[in-house]
């Protein structure tokens, strides 16, 4: 008795703990099927092959630029998006969340002593902690071998394009579960997630921002484009501390404001929920 009264004072006084330990269980148990997450490397270095012949034959003259990327800095930004893409698997966070509340196990899950949606984004960060290390390497390899390393790489902002990429993939799953709660409305929100997903992969995941027309760059640097998927595999092709601060800045401003969005929500819809019964 007195050890469980332990463990619930430990719990009350570290509101934080609970979502540590979720995310150590999916951590571990993507660990035992690491096999399993391998199995994608076949459609990722497909996809990847395919971008690196059509950049090859776009760059015709060795030296030249297009947008300002050489044929190296272009390649590896598709590698470094798409990485970022395959290795995340955000749609995970989408279909938990829309399943959840669709088939009503949500009436159950909110009343768990955690913040449903922390719960969702723990699990989240405990699977992709395991993938986008496996994809990265890959990437590594694959550029490596057939594109050659980037020229003046450097190693020291590694730390700093780490954090770029997590806190893009947090605020890619915070916005996706945004679109997922509005299932408390609306009978099905996957529409309006592929309407997402396109813009993100087209925009900037296949190709950066700057290969858009002029008039249009300054619109997609205001979208989740430049802090998703832009902003990141910029950082690591072509990395400038001053670029760096102006991206994690507005990754913050991204990150607060979707949090805050997905917060108030997900109140409503429990509201909704309650006056309905449940």
């Amino acid at each position: 008795m007195n050890r469980l009264a332990k463990q619930d004072g430990i719990v009350r006084c570290m509101p934080w703990r609970k979502y540590t330990v979720i995310y150590r269980s999916v951590l571990l148990e993507n660990l035992q099927y690491a096999a399993n997450i391998a199995v994608g490397f076949f459609s990722y270095a497909v996809f990847i092959y395919t971008f690196i012949m059509l950049w090859g034959y776009m760059y015709q003259t060795p030296g030249e630029l297009i947008a300002g990327y050489t044929k190296e800095q272009m390649i590896w930004y598709v590698m470094m998006t798409e990485m970022i893409w395959f290795g995340s698997s955000a749609a995970s966070v989408a279909r938990e969340v829309s399943t959840d509340i669709r088939g009503g196990n949500i009436a159950y899950l909110m009343n768990k002593p955690y913040h449903y949606t922390l719960y969702v984004l723990a699990k989240y960060t405990g699977g992709w902690s395991i993938r986008l290390p496996m994809y990265a390497m890959l990437a590594v390899v694959i550029g490596t071998a057939l594109v050659g390393p980037l020229p003046r790489f450097p190693l020291a902002a590694v730390p700093a394009m780490a954090l770029c990429v997590v806190l893009g993939l947090t605020i890619n799953a915070v916005l996706k579960m945004c679109i997922s709660l509005f299932s408390f409305w609306i009978e099905d929100a996957t529409p309006f997630q592929w309407l997402y997903d396109k813009l993100l992969l087209i925009v900037g995941t296949m190709f950066p921002v700057e290969i858009f027309p002029e008039t249009l760059q300054p619109l997609f640097k205001l979208t989740p484009i430049y802090t998703v998927c832009y902003g990141p595999a910029k950082l690591i092709v072509d990395f400038s501390p001053e670029k760096c601060v102006e991206i994690l800045a507005v990754q913050a401003v991204y990150l607060l404001a979707g949090c805050g969005l997905m917060f108030l929500i997900y109140g409503r819809g429990v509201k909704k929920l309650y006056v309905n019964g449940g």
